[in-house]
């Protein structure tokens, strides 16, 4: 018989499709004292599947990664026991200061979260371009992924009392 752990793993193309949809991510890194260091992060999943943020090239998480890439990403969702679903990627963050990436980052970033309208997404790029220079892209190369869907236990809900 399977463990319960392997019969609520996502499959890949479920986890893609989670991580898309997700809003916030907690990204976590070591601290200057070697503590974990979580922070919510907006991101967008490119083309080939990777999960890309954006910050300031001086923030404590830049600074952190600098000195450890090592890092874990949460991304959840569920209220009650039998809806939890959630991806845990662990891995490495790549740090990328090509200004380019930094500007379809950041309208990636506008389209999912701001609003921004498709048909603005090159005139905003473009101004995204002249900006970029004081942050970086952040590109998470991952080693391992665990996932879990709790709603494939099949449990239900309870009814009313």
């Amino acid at each position: 018989m399977a463990s319960q752990r392997a019969a609520i793993a996502m499959t890949p193309a479920e986890v893609d499709a989670f991580l898309r949809e997700r809003r916030i991510c907690v990204l976590v890194t070591f601290g200057p004292d070697g503590m974990p260091d979580p922070v919510p992060m907006w991101f967008v999943v490119d083309d080939a599947g990777t999960v890309v943020m954006r910050t300031f090239a001086k923030s404590q998480k830049v600074v952190n990664l600098r000195r450890d890439p090592r890092c874990a990403a949460l991304f959840e969702t569920g209220d009650r026991y039998a809806e939890l679903r959630g991806v845990q990627l662990t891995g490495a963050v790549e740090l990328v200061d090509d200004p380019e990436l930094v500007a379809d980052t950041v309208t990636g970033l506008a389209l999912k979260y701001e609003g921004l309208a498709p048909e603005h997404a090159e005139q905003f790029r473009a101004a995204a371009l002249s900006r970029a220079g004081k942050q970086v892209a952040m590109r998470l190369r991952v080693d391992r992924v665990v996932s879990w869907d709790h709603r494939k236990l099949g449990a239900t809900p309870p009814g009313p009392a």
